[in-house]
């Protein structure tokens, strides 16, 4: 009896100073002078280290625009490379503050995790990449064929479903990561490679002979990608969501990295008022400057330049905007009001 009182007591002493620690996430960075964003361990046009170690990428642009409403700099950030079964856990254990790496919202890791999803920065699909010569035009032809997954994924569970759901077989190539998963799978290790699209599409802009692998037809998932914050933590979150929201609703407004500033100078637009800092007091609300999310804006541009520079129809990965167009260009990408 007395040893189950202690052990609860534990468990409450351990609650408080987590619960404590997430409520500091900004006076940490502030502090630090410093945003630690989680990304990918390296997927091309969304999160990777060049060879002079400096990230770039759709996912590390939202770390940079947080750095710059938080602490006016963009360069202020230290990324952390994080794998499907890492990735969470560096979360939850603080040593990252923020994670943004095509990380799946769901039920389970919405509940369980003592995480909090804020936003959902790409809407995706799961599908399937294979050789030309392989000869397969629709993923139900994979009938027996081996296929290179991620372990701690979405992916691996969608895998299974599909598979049983259509009577086929598969025989799983496990793989920590996105670049693993192209090594096997360009090695002959797999007949198939499984992942969100974009991250096939990213894959297959890398390799040599990209005209030789197809991306079949079939999306067999909902993958909605976003940032994700520790638990407990409101402000933090509200922070991360509403520097999120300022990129679509610049978008909107016709505000980019290069007229930020004279529009700044000149608009009679309400919400771009409330946006750049003008009036309203909107940064102030959540703890920062109320020049946050201008500063935002000219570090990394709107959401449409950000994606268009690092994963648009320009680059070579060429994708199209599709459900991640703003909703008056019927896509789902929509922001509250900013009021």
């Amino acid at each position: 009896m007395k040893k189950s009182v202690f052990l609860g007591v534990v468990a409450a002493t351990t609650m408080v100073a987590g619960a404590a620690a997430a409520q500091a996430t900004l006076e940490a960075v502030k502090a630090r002078g410093e945003l630690i964003c989680g990304s990918n361990t390296g997927l091309t046009g969304f999160g990777a280290p060049d060879a002079s170690g400096n990230w770039t990428g759709f996912d590390v642009d939202l770390c940079r625009a947080v750095a710059a409403a938080v602490l006016g700099d963009a360069t202020k950030v230290k990324f952390v490379p994080t794998t499907g079964e890492t990735r969470f856990t560096a979360l939850q254990s603080g040593e990252v503050d923020l994670l943004v790496r095509n990380s799946t919202w769901t039920l389970s890791r919405d509940t369980e995790l003592a995480l909090d999803f804020v936003a959902v920065n790409y809407y995706d699909g799961q599908g399937f990449m294979v050789k030309k010569d392989l000869g397969v035009s629709s993923a139900k032809e994979l009938d027996g064929a081996t296929v290179c997954i991620q372990t701690g994924t979405t992916t691996e569970l969608n895998l299974a479903d599909f598979f049983k759901q259509n009577n086929i077989s598969y025989q799983p190539v496990t793989v920590a990561d996105d670049s693993e998963a192209q090594r096997q799978y360009l090695a002959g290790a797999c007949d198939a490679y499984t992942t969100d699209a974009s991250g096939l599409a990213a894959s297959r802009a890398t390799m040599p002979d990209a005209e030789n692998h197809v991306i079949l037809p079939e999306i067999i998932s909902k993958e909605p990608l976003g940032p994700v914050v520790r638990h407990g933590d409101s402000n933090w979150g509200d922070i991360v969501r509403w520097t999120y929201f300022a990129l679509l609703i610049a978008e909107e407004k016709g505000v980019t990295k290069a007229n930020v500033n004279e529009v700044a100078a000149s608009t009679t637009d309400e919400e771009v008022k409330r946006l750049l800092g003008l009036s309203g007091d909107m940064g102030a609300k959540i703890g920062l400057p109320n020049e946050a999310f201008k500063n935002a804006i000219a570090a990394v541009g709107n959401y449409g330049e950000i994606f268009a520079a690092n994963i648009g129809e320009g680059t070579t990965i060429n994708l199209a905007r599709g459900l991640n167009a703003l909703w008056t260009q019927g896509g789902l990408q929509y922001a509250p009001p900013f009021r």
